[in-house]
């Protein structure tokens, strides 16, 4: 629970609060742009929550943040229910983000040719009586090693195979299934596994349906620029690899960029497309001109 003696000097005066255990995951910006914003390092509340719709954010914001850093004073929070949260055609955010992937988001698809889990949330009881209602989980895709978090404990609740890249596969000791090299890997008629190494060796790109990209942490959406991004800070393996990798995503078709950290967005697929080459092109000019 959030400690209301620790809250965030920044944060404005009123209920809600953020206090000073906060990571700095961006997730609670992601779900409540109006609440909370970004404070040199840590989120704060920048306006008290004054509609229905800004209360169910803020709320949502808190029972996502993995380090429990959100409060609410003089209230008791009811979780239930409010995970999954649909984005668009029975795909949706899981919320309950974990602490062991710095607040990676993990996605969740209702298919009727068995649902999947894209990364790991928290595996928290809320959540997983509801993904339970659903109907469970089919597939859990890995997209690299940093976000595994729970996905062993889904997989043994649900009997779900699971998806990783031999280059992660450590990560993933119990992965029944392993994406291999450079190839891009055919999971079932709708949806590919194309690796994208550069982020992580491993680091894997799944396409549901020729719509929903679900692109780990190599490819997110910014904020600052509306534009799509990468993470030069926060590549592991290699910057120069990361730029073929997108070039060659390029030539798959998307129109959602659903993206571990940074936010999710939606274009039509031949502007996502696009706007990927433009990335790419930034992406292998001189350091000092590129404007992130």
């Amino acid at each position: 629970m959030a400690d209301p003696r620790r809250r965030h000097p920044a944060s404005v005066p009123g209920s809600w609060f953020v206090d000073t255990t906060c990571i700095d995951c961006d997730a609670c910006r992601q779900i409540a742009p109006g609440v909370f914003t970004d404070g040199e390092g840590q989120s704060t509340v920048h306006r008290q929550p004054d509609t229905a719709e800004e209360e169910l954010a803020a709320t949502r914001a808190l029972v996502a943040c993995p380090t429990a850093s959100i409060g609410v004073e003089g209230r008791h929070v009811q979780a239930e229910g409010l995970f999954p949260q649909e984005i668009a055609d029975g795909v949706s955010y899981c919320g309950y983000n974990s602490e062991d992937s710095f607040g990676a988001n993990a996605f969740f698809a209702e298919r009727a040719a068995g649902n999947l889990l894209v990364d790991s949330p928290r595996f928290a009881a809320p959540l997983v009586r509801e993904l339970e209602r659903r109907g469970g989980i089919r597939e859990i895709l890995l997209t690299h090693r940093d976000d595994v978090a729970d996905a062993r404990r889904f997989a043994d609740h649900f009997g779900a195979r699971v998806w990783i890249h031999e280059a992660d596969a450590s990560a993933a000791p119990f992965a029944t299934d392993l994406v291999r090299g450079l190839e891009t890997a055919t999971i079932r008629n709708d949806l590919l596994a194309i690796p994208v190494p550069g982020h992580t060796r491993g680091s894997v790109a799944y396409i549901l349906e020729s719509r929903f990209l679900f692109s780990g942490d190599s490819l997110y959406w910014s904020r600052r620029r509306q534009d799509l991004g990468a993470f030069r800070d926060a590549c592991w393996y290699s910057w120069d690899a990361q730029a073929d990798s997108l070039e060659r995503l390029a030539g798959h078709p998307f129109e959602w960029v659903l993206a571990g950290h940074g936010d999710r967005h939606h274009r039509p697929a031949p502007e996502m497309a696009e706007r990927l080459r433009a990335l790419v092109g930034r992406m292998r000019a001189p350091r000092q001109e590129v404007q992130w």
